[in-house]
């Protein structure tokens, strides 16, 4: 087996900024980048039309291309119909900037999708997905649903009643792995008409873990990205680790990948560690081992 798609990084991993962290992406290898686009300088209410070409002109002089922007919005997803209005237009206006800043992909997380489909949040979901599916899919964009919340048969069976793949998936293995127990290489093949994007991170599961303890639940907890890397790190229930040295098996992963026709990027994530850049530069050697 002999990978051919590009590496990417979470510019936000490196915790130094963005242009820092552009630069640092470079220095390390990457190919291309993921950044994180809800708030702060890169929240697309803040960012002019001018400025929104000075930064695609400034990573494309670093030799990078952006393999999607994170819009995850956090909170309760988009299971409470009361905020998704708001929360449906922030995602626009960040699939907006991704178009600008030349990608299509936007990942996000939505919240575990409920067993009962005729509940309130299930309905909620799908008609805030239906939305943005069709909004995606009329600029032949996607937001991509990241997987671990709820297993990749039941991910698969909510996108089915959509009616684009404007909403499709960013596949991690290593959430899978940490949270729900579910089998990434089958994970693949189940959601293989879908996948967009990918997450290349690892991970152990200590215990079993309820879902909504990491990514919350309306009604119960909402998600917090701080307390799961928290969670990640402290090995209560499930640890992030570097690549190689958790349970995703990435000679199966991969090759899962490379027997559905995936030609996408193989974006690492590091949200853990003393040194994630240390790590980061680790992980894109290990992905490299696999391309010589």
């Amino acid at each position: 087996m002999k990978l051919t798609n590009k590496i990417g990084v979470i510019v936000d991993s490196f915790g130094i900024g963005v242009r820092e962290g552009l630069k640092k992406a470079k220095e390390i290898g990457a190919e291309g980048v993921q950044i994180y686009a809800v708030s702060g300088e890169m929240d697309p209410d803040q960012l002019s039309a001018t400025q929104r070409k000075e930064l695609r002109q400034y990573i494309a002089d670093l030799g990078l291309e952006i393999s999607a922007l994170c819009g995850d919005l956090a909170g309760h997803g988009f299971q409470d119909a009361t905020a998704n209005p708001a929360k449906i237009e922030k995602s626009k206006r960040i699939l907006d900037l991704a178009m600008d800043l030349g990608t299509n992909v936007v990942t996000t997380h939505i919240g575990i999708v409920p067993e009962d489909r005729n509940g309130r949040i299930y309905t909620a979901m799908q008609e805030a997905c239906e939305e943005l599916g069709v909004y995606a899919n009329n600029m032949n964009a996607f937001f991509a649903i990241e997987t671990g919340p709820e297993p990749a048969a039941h991910l698969k069976s909510f996108l089915d009643t959509l009616s684009t793949r404007g909403v499709s998936v960013n596949f991690d293995p290593a959430n899978m792995v940490m949270v729900t127990g579910d089998d990434p290489v089958e994970g693949v093949k189940t959601l293989k008409d879908y996948i967009v994007h990918t997450h290349v991170k690892d991970g152990l599961r200590l215990r079993t873990v309820d879902p909504r303890d990491v990514y919350g639940y309306l009604g119960y907890d909402a998600m917090d990205h701080q307390k799961i890397a928290e969670m990640a790190s402290s090995g209560a229930a499930f640890e992030e680790v570097p690549l190689g040295e958790g349970k995703v098996d990435f000679p199966a992963y991969f090759a899962a990948l490379q027997e559905i026709g995936y030609k996408g990027y193989l974006t690492i994530e590091r949200e853990v560690g003393d040194n994630p850049a240390a790590d980061i530069e680790k992980a894109v050697k290990f992905i490299q081992a696999f391309r010589n």
